[in-house]
């Protein structure tokens, strides 16, 4: 649904969000980890691997990431789901957002980026095609 909206006398053109629904928890164990998700959330992963453990609950995903992975997560990143990524990214760096990681294909067709708030925020943005 593409929007047009005035904020502070600035007019916004672009699409809304589909919510959030993929939060990425960076985890130091990734087994002790699991262990507690999967408890949490009374399922067992559906992705389970060395690099990522993934579960699918009630329309959200959940993903563990050792280490925080290669983008370095010190933090749960929650990851808002957007139908054109570009124009969304263009539309809160314009906002006064900076680009963390630019979008980019994670498998599957599927692309992720983040963002940065004026706060040091990370903000994660989710596009599937």
């Amino acid at each position: 649904m593409d929007i047009t909206t005035t904020t502070s006398g600035e007019i916004m053109t672009g699409s809304t969000t589909q919510g959030i629904k993929t939060v990425l928890h960076p985890v130091s164990d990734l087994a002790a980890a699991k262990k507690v998700y999967a408890a949490l959330l009374g399922i067992q992963p559906q992705a389970d691997g060395p690099y990522y453990v993934g579960f699918e609950a009630e329309g959200q995903h959940i993903g563990l990431v050792p280490g925080g992975g290669p983008q370095g997560m010190s933090s749960p990143v929650a990851y808002w789901h957007v139908p054109d990524i570009e124009a969304k990214l263009a539309e809160v760096t314009a906002a006064g957002a900076t680009v963390k990681e630019p979008a980019h294909d994670v498998g599957g067709g599927r692309l992720v980026a983040t963002v940065i708030d004026p706060d040091g925020n990370v903000l994660g943005l989710l596009q599937d095609q």
